[in-house]
C-alpha cells in the first residue's frame, strides 16, 4: 500500500452563483484548487461512489449534514463531500438533499480521486469509474486522519459502508474509539 502524507494538487472545475450573469442560470465555471480548499485550514472530506445513489443520499450526505455544527465546534473549518460527478449534477443533488452546510465538490474526471489512490471500476453496475468510499481529516493540506472502508477493489459485489460514516468521524475528532472502528487507517490503496 501506498502512504499518502499530504492533499494531491488539483483543479476542481465548479459552478458558483453569479448575479453579473444573465439569463434563468446565474453561475459561472470557477477553477478551484487543492490549495483553496485545504491550505491552512482543518478539513474533513468524505468521498462516495455517486450522487442520487441510495447509501450515500440516504445517510452518507445526510448524516454528515446534521452533525456539521459538532464538527466546526470541534474545530474543522469546512466539511466537503466529494464524488466523481460533474458540477451539474453536484449541485442538482445538493438541492434534492437539502444540503446547507457540506459542501459538495465535484471530482468529474475523477483526477483527485485517481491521485488519491480511491479510483475504482464499477463497471459491473454501470457506472464506470468511481470512488471508494472513505473519510479523511485533512490538516493545512496533511492528511491526519483517514478512514477507508475495507475490501477496496474493482466491481466490487458489494459498497462497503461501515467505517467513512459521519458517527466514526464525529468519535475521531472527539479523541474518542468510533463502535465498530478498532484502529484508524492512515493508508491508501494504490
Amino acid at each position: 500500500m501506498a502512504v499518502i502524507e499530504k492533499v494531491p494538487s488539483v483543479v476542481f472545475k465548479t459552478r458558483v452563483r453569479d448575479e453579473s450573469v444573465e439569463g434563468p442560470n446565474p453561475y459561472r465555471w470557477q477553477d478551484t484548487t487543492t490549495e483553496d480548499i485545504f491550505a491552512g485550514k482543518k478539513v474533513v472530506v468524505f468521498s462516495l461512489p455517486g450522487a442520487f445513489t441510495p447509501t450515500c443520499s440516504s445517510n452518507h450526505l445526510p448524516r454528515y449534514e446534521a452533525l456539521y455544527d459538532e464538527m466546526v465546534g470541534l474545530g474543522v473549518d469546512a466539511v466537503y463531500c466529494i464524488s466523481v460527478n460533474d458540477a451539474f449534477v453536484m449541485f442538482q443533488w445538493g438541492k434534492q438533499q437539502g444540503a446547507t452546510n457540506v459542501k459538495l465538490l465535484p471530482d468529474g474526471n475523477g483526477e483527485f480521486t485517481r491521485k488519491m489512490g480511491m479510483l475504482v471500476d464499477k463497471s459491473n453496475i454501470g457506472f464506470g469509474m468511481r470512488s471508494w468510499r472513505y473519510s479523511m481529516v485533512v490538516n493545512d493540506m496533511t492528511i491526519e486522519q483517514l478512514f477507508a472502508e475495507p475490501d477496496f477493489g474493482d466491481n466490487c459485489p458489494i459498497d462497503p459502508f461501515e467505517v467513512s460514516d459521519a458517527d466514526t468521524m464525529l468519535a475521531y475528532l472527539k479523541g474518542v474509539d468510533a463502535p465498530g472502528v478498532s484502529e484508524p487507517i492512515k493508508e491508501f490503496v494504490g
